[in-house]
């Protein structure tokens, strides 16, 4: 699941691509003045002891190098910068392409065949630490993160109270819209957005749906999704009103489905049938450039429960820099982990692909600062809750997905509801308590 800012405050070299493998075992969680200036990106580090080493490093194919598009990726330009600032250390990288939502997957199947270095989605990091697939940070390296990063991204990467990751963005979701269809006032509530045109919301995503049940008050593992013995709090009065509101949703005539792999949202403001397609970072292009002047960017709506405007809580997980625990040299994938999560390739990553950065020096740049991309992710984090990470999840997202789908189909009525919502809820309930 693909692809947030925070507080006020938050939000090249010359190394060839070649191809070889990584093996060993190794610690990253040791801190280095050698990781801390690679992240900075301040200066050449050409200090450190001379060896030969190779790298592998995973990321998504949209920020590498490919026959379709020869120019260098973002990946590739990054690495070699930081190869440069690093001329002691004689690197040959080699990259594969595994996207940040399947990493966790891909490396639980051989962690000691893994990338040394890999880009991931941090609601893994329960199942990469299980398969002893993600090494932990600490000393230097760890205050560098805190140093340059908002806390609430930083535990997006926090288990056990251990740091995992280097946050390189934050993950989560937005609304996309056709200003000739909603003005600004009108998207911030979506009842309103009703009254005016069709909408579109993907009700079977429990990545999305979950927020209605977060916003009317419900919680899963505690307040900050940490508490696995809390379990699932959604069998209550406030989850019964925010399950009617989704059965009077889907018989809204104004209303449209955005089914699970259907694309129906996105088709559908292209072609300006509806007025409204929720979804992340990882769609403006595709958005913009059908919209152009007609697109307009907000965060997540209010929706009308009771009669009192209720913000809907997104999920908030982020993207993040993981090194392997079985790399041949902890040292250097400690470092380039570092660096590829730092400011400048977060800026680059910005300048190339739209992805919003989380360092705090670069969200207060003005042209970023006032990018509407970066004010609507910021607005939806303002209300986000945290993503837990447990490995059950895996089975609760698909107990949402299924629930939801039974709401669209009319299974789900207001004269089942409670008893529906009730079985759903012992469902995810009896998966947590399998983990």
């Amino acid at each position: 699941m693909e692809m947030k800012k925070l507080s006020a405050g938050l939000m090249a070299g010359l190394m060839a691509l070649s191809m070889a493998g990584c093996g060993g075992s190794g610690n990253s969680s040791s801190g280095s003045t050698a990781g801390s200036s690679a992240a900075a990106g301040s200066q050449a580090a050409g200090s450190e002891e001379a060896k030969t080493v190779t790298m592998t490093v995973s990321g998504p194919s949209e920020d590498q190098t490919s026959e379709a598009d020869p120019n260098k990726g973002w990946l590739q330009e990054q690495c070699e910068a930081f190869a440069a600032l690093h001329p002691n250390w004689n690197i040959t990288f080699e990259y594969k392409v595994i996207p940040e939502g399947s990493a966790g997957d891909e490396l639980a199947k051989d962690p000691a065949a893994g990338p040394d270095v890999y880009l991931y989605a941090s609601d893994q990091i329960g199942r990469l630490i299980e398969k002893n697939a993600i090494s932990r940070f600490g000393g230097a390296n760890l205050d560098v993160i805190n140093e340059s990063t908002d806390p609430s991204l930083v535990n997006t990467v926090t288990y056990n109270d251990g740091v995992y990751g280097v946050p390189f963005t934050s993950n989560t979701w937005f609304m996309y819209y056709n200003n000739e269809t909603f003005s600004e006032e009108d998207v911030k509530n979506l009842n309103t957005m009703l009254e005016k045109g069709t909408v579109t919301f993907p009700i079977d995503n429990f990545w999305y749906s979950a927020s209605f049940f977060y916003g009317a008050g419900c919680t899963m593992f505690g307040e900050n999704g940490t508490d696995l013995s809390a379990g699932v709090d959604f069998d209550n009065e406030n989850g019964l009103k925010a399950l009617n509101y989704l059965i009077d949703l889907v018989n809204n005539p104004n209303f449209v489905n955005d089914g699970v792999g259907t694309g129906i949202g996105l088709s559908k403001v292209r072609d300006g049938s509806a007025g409204d397609f929720f979804s992340g970072t990882w769609d403006y292009d595709a958005v913009a450039g059908d919209l152009g002047d007609k697109l307009g960017i907000a965060g997540a709506p209010s929706y009308d429960l009771d009669g009192t405007a209720t913000p809907l809580r997104a999920y908030l997980t982020s993207k993040a820099i993981g090194v392997n625990p079985n790399t041949s040299d902890p040292e250097v994938a400690n470092a380039l982990a570092l660096y590829l999560g730092g400011k400048d390739a977060q800026k680059a990553h910005w300048e190339q692909r739209s992805i919003v950065p989380c360092n705090l020096e670069l969200l207060e740049e003005p042209d970023i600062a006032s990018s509407a991309l970066v004010t609507a992710q910021n607005d939806t984090v303002s209300n986000a809750v945290p993503q837990p990470s447990f490995s059950a999840m895996a089975n609760i997202f698909t107990y949402g997905e299924n629930f939801g789908k039974s709401v669209v189909s009319g299974e789900v009525t207001k004269d089942n509801a409670a008893s529906k919502l009730t079985d759903w809820n012992k469902q995810m309930n009896d998966a947590a308590k399998a983990e």
